[in-house]
């Protein structure tokens, strides 16, 4: 998808202006600078598989989620 060209005080006065600027936006190569994904590998035994699979069943989530919001959790709690 191309997208439309206009300059950066337009574009910012549009944005300001609540307007919809996705038109002029190249989603592909956007980016959310230090929101980056970095792939972390974690081994657990298999009981503790067992519990966060349990655990995440009971909350509606993936595994994956449940683990990404414990940390979080666990680092606001530390700053």
């Amino acid at each position: 998808m191309s997208s439309k060209t206009i300059d950066a005080e337009a574009f910012d006065a549009a944005f300001d202006d609540g307007e919809d600027i996705s038109a002029h936006v190249d989603w592909s190569t956007a980016r959310r600078p230090g929101l980056e994904k970095r792939r972390v590998n974690i081994d657990f035994t298999d009981q503790m598989v067992r519990r966060l699979d349990i655990e995440a069943q009971r909350r509606g989530v993936t595994r994956q989620a449940l683990i990404k919001m414990w940390i979080a959790d666990r680092l606001d709690q530390a700053a």
